[in-house]
Formats: structure tokens, C-alpha cells, sequence
């Protein structure tokens, strides 16, 4: 993998400014830190020209892969760390044949290559935390064999304090990172045990960022996406299924619908009965009914995209009306679809609300904490529905603690809350007890 595929142009425009910085080597040989060796080859690549540090790391690349990481691990001082990681990185650069030398570097001491690296990623320093980060998923990424544990579990962690940073430098390093790393599997397994990242993905892509780091974003969900455990559950958790469909809406890039469109194939073809029917409350079918008409440039979008709208539309025509009323209930997100104001479907259907314990009534309850105002109103009209269509649903409404929240909706700011909170309650307090 090519250090250039981590890049950030602040890391760049900081590298500059460090290779003309003067480090205290020979300080460092005095207080017996370094050897007398170690001195002479280091002054040899300290603030030379990019030609002189070339032919060196060409003719002695083995031995100064060697001295940047023995001197990495033995070196704290904030400005030398700095110096140390271009030079790592300036070896790196466009020679992706060098890596082999830093990965080799094993066999000379244990802790080496990835010790020094994983320990500089606490470094108070932003550019020596970013740089380790750069460095240090060129390597893993081009390991040969699974990587581990002691290895990966530290990175990620600092990767997820990253991608939910305030920073944009940060939020841009750790995604470009993960990125590279989601290409295996070991690494998409420890990334989903791992919720800040997800949830920094989620934070970035709800505040709307540019197309190249909504894509990216993504990139690292359709790559999480290929797990099942992934596949089954991020929705689920995440409520991911709505916000790619409103990026994707929104995006005027096609690589940005491309790797949209091939994360919802993946999640149809791994989990159908946990996100098909997220999908049609969300409006994906007609979405993707609109996206097959398109022109594109690249045809395997319209080949994604006629699978999702087929898979769409085989669901929709074996759906029965409670399905879809259950579909809405288990997304949370409830809007007013003919079901919720219609007599013939809560006559029909208001006791069913009760099968496996009051588990689809309980769902409905726990509504009436949303934020959303539309989905706290249609949350208290169908509480007031249940209560009219089933005899005893006034006493279990109460028992379940339904009717406090109900009345507390009654003083809700939204006006349309208000109004269905008190034609419910009106219901819950009109309502004839009915015998147990």
C-alpha cells in the first residue's frame, strides 16, 4: 500500500517546515542516548536534499529502516520524534519495496517495527499522532498475515477518538486510515466491537461534509458491510438505512450514489429481513425506481441499482398492511401513512399490538420519547387508536406507563403533538374500564 494514499495537506505543509528544523543529535551522543554510530549515520540524512537522502536509503535502506526505529523507540522529545517520522515516511514515499525493510526490522529487536509507532500515537503532539497513524497503516495494511491483537487494538482505539474529533485534520487522517485498514477482515471484525467509530462515521456523514469525505465516509460502510454480523445489525443500531438514503438524495457526485447503492445491495443480499423492510419505510423503491432511469457512467451502478429496486419490489408485493405498519414501528421512523389514520386497520389489527408480550405495543410506547415531533405526533394518535379498537387497552396503556407520557404530551411546544396528545387522552380517560 502507498504512503500516498493516506494524505492530508496539513501533514504535508508541516513535513516541510520539520526537515529544515535542526534536531540535537550530537546531545543526544553526550547524554549517551545515541551511539557514536547511530550519530554518524543520522547526520548523514539530517536536513540533506531529497536526492543525497534517495541514493542513501538506496545503497543502506536495511540499515536506516533500522536506526529510525530503534531511534524512534529510544527518543521522546516531541521536535526528534517529528524529525524521525519524516524521515520514516520520506523512505517511505513512493516505495512501497521499502516497507519489507521497516517490517524486517523484527528480527533485530521484537518491539520493532510497530512498538515505537503504537507509542507515539499517545503523543500530545497532533502531527506526531497523525504521522504515527499515516505510518503505521502502510504497514499493517501490507502485512501478509493477520494482524494482531497488540497490534491493531491500540491503533483503532486512537483511530476512534480521531474520527470523532472536533478536528478536521484529525476526522480526515482516521477515516483515510480506516479506509485502508477495512480491507481486512480481521480489521472490519475489531472495528465494528468498537462503536465510537461507527458513530464518528454516522456524526460526520449527519453533518454534511464535501463529496470526497461522504464518500470515503461510505466507502468504509460498504466495506463494513460485506460481515454479517455487520449486515444484520447496523441499521439496527445505527439507523444508517435513512441517512444513505438522504446523502445519496442530496449527493451530486456518482461515486457518491455508486458506493451507496453497492452498501444496500450488500445489506439485501447478507440481512434481507433486517433491512428490507427499513428500506421501504425509508422510500427507497421509489428512490431507486428514479435512480434506474438515470444515465451513468459507470454501469455497474445501474446493475446495483436494478437489483435493490427488484429486491424492493418482490418485499412490497408480499407485504401485508401490518407488515408495513410493523416495519415503520421497528425503523422509529413514523410518519403519517394511510394505515395509522385508518378505522378498518385498527379494528383489524389493534390486538395484535399485544402478540409476544406487548413486545410491538411496547416499541410504540418507547416512540413517545422521540425527538422528532411528526414521530412523537403519529406515536400518541396510535396509542389513542389502540385504546379505541381494544377493550382493555386503557388498563394496559396505564399499567405500561403509557398514559403519563401521553398527558405530558399534552404541554409538548409542537402544536400537531399537542392536539393528537389530548385527542388520545381524551380516549384514555373517556374510555370504559373493561374487566380483567
Amino acid at each position: 500500500m502507498s504512503l500516498s494514499l493516506v494524505s492530508n495537506a496539513h501533514l504535508d505543509e508541516s513535513s516541510a517546515k520539520i526537515r529544515s528544523k535542526p534536531v540535537p543529535w550530537e546531545g543526544y551522543q553526550r547524554a549517551e542516548l545515541v551511539t557514536s554510530e547511530e550519530l554518524a549515520l543520522i547526520k548523514k540524512v539530517d536536513r540533506q536534499s531529497r536526492a543525497k537522502v534517495e541514493s542513501i536509503h538506496l545503497s543502506d535502506g536495511q540499515t536506516y529502516a533500522l536506526l529510525y526505529l530503534r531511534l524512534l523507540k529510544k527518543l521522546q522529545r516531541v521536535d526528534t520524534m517529528q524529525c524521525l517520522l519524516v524521515l520514516i515516511a520520506d523512505a517511505l514515499l513512493d516505495h512501497d519495496e521499502r516497507i519489507p525493510l521497516f517490517a524486517r526490522t523484527v528480527q533485530s529487536d521484537p518491539d520493532l517495527p510497530y512498538a515505537p509507532l503504537i507509542r507515539t500515537l499517545e503523543a500530545q503532539d497532533d502531527f506526531v499522532q497523525l504521522k504515527s497513524a499515516q505510518i503505521l497503516t502502510v504497514l499493517l495494511s501490507s502485512e501478509s498475515t493477520p494482524l494482531q491483537h497488540q497490534h491493531l487494538q491500540p491503533f483503532l482505539k486512537v483511530l476512534s477518538s480521531l474520527v470523532q474529533s472536533q478536528s478536521q485534520n484529525k476526522r480526515d487522517v482516521a477515516v483515510q486510515c480506516l479506509e485502508s485498514l477495512l480491507a481486512r477482515p480481521e480489521c472490519r471484525r475489531a472495528v465494528w466491537a468498537i462503536p465510537g467509530i461507527l458513530a464518528g462515521f454516522v456524526e460526520i456523514l449527519l453533518h454534511k461534509p464535501g463529496p470526497q469525505m461522504s464518500y470515503q465516509v461510505i466507502f468504509c460502510i460498504w466495506l463494513l458491510s460485506f460481515e454479517q454480523d455487520v449486515a444484520e445489525q447496523i441499521n439496527k443500531k445505527y439507523d444508517i438505512i435513512p441517512l444513505l438514503i438522504a446523502v445519496a438524495q442530496a449527493a451530486v457526485k456518482e461515486k457518491v450514489i455508486r458506493v451507496i447503492i453497492a452498501t444496500f445491495s450488500n445489506l439485501i443480499t447478507k440481512a434481507p429481513s433486517e433491512n428490507l423492510p427499513a428500506m421501504l419505510v425509508a422510500q427507497l423503491l421509489p428512490f431507486s425506481k428514479n435512480l434506474s432511469t438515470r444515465k451513468w457512467s459507470d454501469e455497474d451502478i445501474l446493475e446495483d441499482v436494478q437489483y435493490v429496486r427488484d429486491e424492493l419490489e418482490r418485499n412490497f408485493e408480499s407485504l401485508t398492511t401490518y407488515d408495513e405498519y410493523m416495519s415503520e414501528l421497528a425503523s422509529g421512523h413514523l410518519s403519517w401513512t394511510p394505515v395509522h389514520e385508518s378505522d378498518a386497520f385498527w379494528r383489524e389489527n389493534a390486538s395484535r399490538l399485544n402478540d409476544r408480550d406487548y413486545e410491538q405495543l411496547k416499541t410504540l410506547i418507547g416512540l413517545l420519547g422521540s425527538d422528532d415531533p411528526v414521530v412523537l405526533a403519529v406515536a400518541v394518535h396510535d396509542l389513542g387508536q389502540y385504546v379505541k379498537h381494544y377493550e382493555r387497552g386503557k388498563k394496559i396503556i396505564t399499567d405500561l406507563g403509557a398514559k403519563a407520557h401521553a398527558m405530558e404530551l399534552m404541554t409538548h411546544p409542537d402544536p400537531d403533538v399537542r392536539y393528537h396528545a389530548l385527542l388520545s387522552v381524551q380516549e384514555l380517560v373517556s374510555h370504559p374500564w373493561s374487566a380483567v
